[in-house]
């Protein structure tokens, strides 16, 4: 049996000390009155006392198993919102934003009780989502994630959000220092920029956990346009051309796994693919290395079950006959009160 108290052992052993020793002498007095009543109510006090004292000390046998303490990691989500995420070759010809949707809350599922923080990047990076616990927020502005207006895109780099995701990281680090930091990627690896992708550069021991998450197909998807008159208002949007080739054709975009394994390796993160009905374990499973998998054994070896709960319900049963006696003592008062009157 183990205890883990509520209170420092300095605090709780002089309690329990002083309590046990003004029991006994209360015991002690009613025995020399003579009165068997009085010596009976104060041993049931005493026990309720002790019962209580013994409650706060969280007695428990080790057993049981337990999940590793998510409430501890700040996971940010850095998603690809340029025009390629539009791409309808998700699934059922949806666009991979719909699987990037789709798995953000799966992943936040999982991670109940985690920090999340959503960073988005195109032709900039923005913080959509500063860490919070609130998953209902988190909800709401995934669900309404748009690709970037089409007329406003010129080319976008695969590793915009470098700079912003390290700062975030190391804000991260340097006021909680004990939480582990996960990264998840999402997007498809097309570099549309002008200029050759810069390295992430994100500090070591910044990221002790996450995924690069790859959406898209190598036969590749055409993008509706987006013209920003959002949600539903689209619906006689065309599709982005391919102004290259001088045909007028649709472009189509295709996704770049060697690059998605660059940022992989970079983060220092495994890369998974995500197609429409992959489950989440093996996603999950690939995104938990490290420090979070000590965390989760650490969480194991630790793990128990609890008795005071045990304690706690017999010390009601027994306040419940003390307040049954104080209630008929009051009871008996009222006719004396009311004749001093």
């Amino acid at each position: 049996m183990t205890l883990q108290p509520i209170l420092p052992w300095w605090v709780m052993a002089p309690l329990i000390a002083a309590t046990v020793l003004f029991l006994v002498w209360r015991l002690v007095q009613a025995s020399r009155a003579h009165s068997s009543g009085v010596r009976r109510d104060w041993l049931f006090r005493g026990a309720l006392v002790l019962l209580l004292l013994s409650a706060a000390l969280r007695p428990g046998v080790p057993g049981g198993s337990s999940q590793a303490a998510t409430a501890d990691v700040s996971v940010f989500f850095v998603v690809d919102t340029s025009s390629s995420i539009a791409a309808e070759d998700y699934g059922d010809h949806s666009p991979r934003l719909e699987g990037v949707r789709q798995d953000i809350m799966a992943i936040a599922s999982e991670l109940a009780g985690a920090r999340f923080s959503l960073l988005t990047f195109d032709s900039n990076a923005v913080v959509r989502m500063p860490l919070t616990t609130d998953t209902t927020t988190l909800d709401t502005i995934v669900s309404v994630l748009e690709p970037q207006v089409t007329a406003f895109s010129k080319g976008s780099s695969i590793t915009a959000a470098g700079t912003l995701l390290a700062e975030r990281l190391r804000a991260a680090r340097d006021s909680h220092p004990e939480r582990p930091r996960v990264v998840y990627y999402l997007g498809d690896g097309e570099q549309t920029s002008a200029k050759a992708a810069e390295p992430l550069r994100v500090g070591g021991g910044l990221v002790d956990g996450g995924a690069v998450l790859g959406y898209g197909t190598a036969g590749g998807g055409r993008m509706k346009e987006n013209t920003g008159q959002g949600p539903g208002q689209d619906v006689a949007a065309g599709y982005i051309q391919d102004r290259s080739s001088g045909m007028g054709r649709d472009a189509l975009s295709v996704i770049e796994e060697a690059r998605l394994q660059g940022i992989a390796g970079q983060l220092g993160v495994p890369y998974v693919h995500r197609s429409a009905g992959d489950p989440v374990a093996p996603m999950m499973q690939a995104a938990d290395p490290g420090d979070l998998e000590r965390s989760a054994a650490d969480s194991d070896v630790a793990s128990r079950t609890e008795l005071y709960w045990l304690l706690a319900a017999c010390a009601f049963l027994l306040a419940l006959r003390e307040s049954f006696l104080l209630l008929r003592q009051w009871r008996q008062l009222r006719p004396e009160q009311g004749v001093r009157t």
